[in-house]
């Protein structure tokens, strides 16, 4: 954690962010020293257990949110032409000049700059709004992606995403961010600028900032602008006169179809995207809003089938829906002057998600509660068969006492035998058997040895254990019951370990010829941990191996001398970083 901490100070003062503060906390394992050590190295401060009983989990987070809280809009810059390129240098410049804009700091002069800049450039604007929850940020996240892949990381693009301000606190999420996984450096480096906004408002979708904030992207010379906005409600259509190519993301829970003709996006939107397509209803939903994007543009004359509105699901990996979407995008952002190269990604014929194999299918929904059911059901049944048994005891012992009471009374005899003729009618054939074979349990389980023959061949399995102080103890010990009833109950909802419903153990008996051992290890190298594995197995007769893998390994990372990547190496874990490394850990 030294050298990690270390490591990521370094990293910010290289590329100027010596005002990021870190902050960190490892309950007891970075102690008093190791703190001191990272609080002068730079890190703004590592909370220790100490901490945490003084403070409490709110007093050290308001401590934190009161020590990042800086403005850094002072040191955004005053020229244009230092947003210009797509150097980390320009992008840290552009980032500060959004702070500056958003907390409307900017000159008028810096406004203009921007502005006759933006004005020479030829940048679509993607909008991408919806209600809350719809997906559109997975969606922006996969729309991303396919363009890189599609374009051969070619372009780039600059994501503006906007989270909603709380009425009561003025906080913002800001976790947009949190689906994107496509923005990230690729071959090429870095491709993708994401910022986030926050509404700073309670009545919009939009930050007032964000015109400013459009025109400094353009400014920057990005290929591509795209605007998420936050949740938006019916009436809601406040990004259309931002951007070029509005979309709108629903989801097929919209009620009523009658609840459509009150969606203002419907009209303006150029591409509807019905996300979340494997829900109950999707193919409904997207015929209904196909029709009601044909009545919203009076195209009458095109199937709605053709109406650009597209089934999606973000969630799925390479799913054809968003792809289908994808491709209807791009003739638009080509009309509008994004200079495309010559695409990779297979045409698809369909314009919603196929194939949508859902978690949990439509029929087996309940499958938890079928269980359940299943369970609690033959309990039930259990308990009244242990009934019926004790009850024909009962009636047969009784039929027996009358006769040998009095041999005339014939009468109560035949009264008592055909109440129990009842009851036998009810008690199913399982029961019965089970009552059969508790003599022959019974005998089984008392002597020394539990016999089983399997084909020719005899299998005999002690029962008794013998302890140190000289007792014997049994392995298994069946209870002392006489009562029918209780007899069924044990054997239908306990009975002997390896029967059903193996209540104690799907075996019948535990191994006997070797010891239960862990042969767990990993630590350094594939050759050291072979040889810890070697000597915990030496002279044993089964091989029980357990790996324990570094986090190396377990992120699929290969060694390096990165300081984060380093330390780990070998620690609490074997490293393994090819197929050769594999065979010498297990040869």
């Amino acid at each position: 954690h030294v050298e990690y901490f270390k490591y990521m100070v370094d990293l910010l003062r290289e590329r100027g962010g010596e005002n990021i503060q870190v902050f960190g906390g490892g309950g007891g394992v970075i102690i008093a020293p190791e703190i001191r050590e990272l609080q002068d190295y730079g890190v703004a401060r590592i909370y220790s257990p100490e901490d945490g009983q003084r403070m409490g989990l709110a007093g050290m987070i308001g401590e934190m949110v009161m020590r990042a809280d800086l403005d850094l809009s002072a040191q955004a810059p005053a020229d244009a032409a230092a947003v210009q390129g797509h150097t980390q240098a320009a992008w840290r410049a552009l980032a500060r000049l959004i702070t500056a804009l958003e907390a409307g700091k900017g000159s008028k002069a810096l406004k203009n700059a921007l502005a006759a800049a933006a004005k020479a450039t030829h940048i679509p604007v993607v909008g991408i709004t919806g209600t809350g929850g719809a997906g559109k940020s997975s969606l922006t996240d996969e729309l991303i992606r396919r363009l890189r892949l599609d374009q051969g990381d070619a372009l780039r693009v600059a994501v503006i995403s906007i989270d909603p301000s709380r009425r009561k606190s003025g906080g913002a999420l800001l976790g947009d961010r949190i689906r994107m996984n496509a923005i990230g450096p690729w071959q090429n480096g870095s491709r993708v600028f994401m910022r986030s906004l926050a509404t700073r408002d309670f009545g919009s979708e939009i930050s007032q900032a964000l015109p400013d904030v459009v025109t400094a992207c353009k400014a920057a010379g990005f290929d591509l602008i795209v605007v998420e906005t936050s949740g938006i409600g019916q009436g809601d259509a406040a990004i259309v006169p931002l951007v070029d190519v509005p979309i709108y993301v629903m989801t097929p829970e919209f009620g009523a179809a009658s609840q459509l003709e009150k969606i203002d996006m419907l009209d303006f939107a150029e591409f509807v995207a019905i996300n979340k397509f494997d829900r109950k209803g999707a193919s409904d939903a997207l015929r209904d809003v196909a029709k009601q994007v044909q009545r919203n543009r009076e195209a009458f004359k095109t199937p709605p089938a053709e109406m650009p509105v597209f089934g999606t699901m973000a969630s799925r990996f390479n799913d054809d829906g968003v792809t289908a979407l994808y491709q209807a995008l791009l003739p638009r952002l080509a009309a509008l002057g994004l200079k495309l190269g010559k695409s990779k990604l297979p045409q698809v014929a369909t314009r919603h998600s196929t194939h949508q194999v859902a978690i949990v299918p439509g029929a087996r929904v309940r499958y938890l509660a079928d269980i359940a059911d299943t369970v609690r059901a033959y309990k039930r049944h259990a308990i009244e068969q242990s009934r019926l048994a004790r009850e024909l005891q009962q009636l047969h012992a009784s039929a027996d006492m009358l006769l040998a009471d009095d041999a005339t009374r014939d009468g109560a005899r035949s009264t008592v035998l055909r109440l129990a003729e009842a009851r036998e009618a009810r008690f199913d054939a399982r029961a019965k058997r089970l009552l059969a074979m508790w003599p022959q349990m019974l005998k089984a389980y008392a002597g020394d040895e539990y016999v089983v023959k399997i084909r020719d061949k005899e299998i005999r399995t002690a029962l008794t254990y013998t302890t140190l102080s000289g007792n014997k103890i049994r392995k298994v010990a069946l209870p002392a019951f006489e009562d029918h009833g209780e007899i069924l109950k044990w054997m239908m909802l306990d009975n002997v370990p390896g029967s059903f419903p193996y209540t104690a153990g799907t075996f019948a008996f535990k191994r006997e010829n070797e010891d239960p051992t862990r042969m767990f290890a990993g630590e350094g190298d594939a050759f050291r941990t072979n040889k810890r594995f070697k000597l915990l197995s030496e002279g044993l007769p089964a091989k029980r191996l357990s790996t324990a893998f570094d986090s190396v390994t377990l992120y699929g990372n290969d060694p390096d001398l990165r300081p984060d990547i380093y330390g780990k190496v070998g620690n609490s874990g074997v490293n393994v970083a090819t197929l050769d490394d594999m065979k010498v850990l297990y040869s």
